[in-house]
């Protein structure tokens, strides 16, 4: 690989007569000229000992986007994957609305699942694995707005939140227990 550089969609590249269009590039042949049509780093790659086109080619490689990252105070959706007796391992899914593309594990302790009652929380009671839940991270969990926000009953239908601490499965009408997200 020969010199990077920084480019931006809209900016030469090279000319045609000097180089092979590649990735993150386009030609315009009216000018002869290539230009970037993403952002990222300018690559310009040999050609191969044994190819017909002797001109190396040029690319422009986008940079690795980032998805959420969890802050504090950040409101959460993530997936249940393990409950015990005092506390339920969750993966996050997203933060606010948009996708983590990173994985990022969180723990709800028994005492932040509710604002009272806190000696009565069943964590067993409270969530299950595979349950999507909304959190607030490096806070409490018992704001009444988070809690499970999608869950699936035994039989495989979405069940349906009939209270703050029960949901139902509408196709055996089977009622489990949940700490159940306010609507937003």
């Amino acid at each position: 690989m020969g010199m990077e550089e920084y480019m931006t969609p809209g900016e030469i590249v090279g000319k045609s007569y000097n180089y092979i269009a590649g990735p993150g590039t386009y030609l315009n042949p009216s000018n002869s000229t290539i230009y970037a049509c993403a952002v990222g780093l300018k690559r310009t790659i040999p050609a191969s000992a044994n190819a017909e086109d002797k001109r190396p080619t040029v690319e422009v490689v986008k940079e690795k986007e980032h998805g959420a990252v969890p802050e504090p105070g950040a409101i959460v959706t993530a997936r249940v994957t393990k409950v015990m007796a005092r506390l339920a391992s969750m993966n996050i899914i997203c933060v606010g609305t948009r996708a983590v593309k990173e994985k990022f594990a969180g723990t709800v302790r028994q005492q932040d699942v509710r604002a009272t009652e806190i000696d009565k929380v069943d964590m067993y009671a409270s969530f299950r694995p595979g349950d999507i839940i909304r959190a607030e991270v490096v806070s409490t969990f018992t704001k009444n707005e988070l809690g499970v926000v999608s869950a699936e009953s035994i039989a495989g239908a979405a069940m349906i939140p009939i209270s703050w601490t029960e949901m139902q499965c509408p196709l055996t009408n089977q009622i489990e227990r949940r700490k159940v997200a306010r609507a937003v």
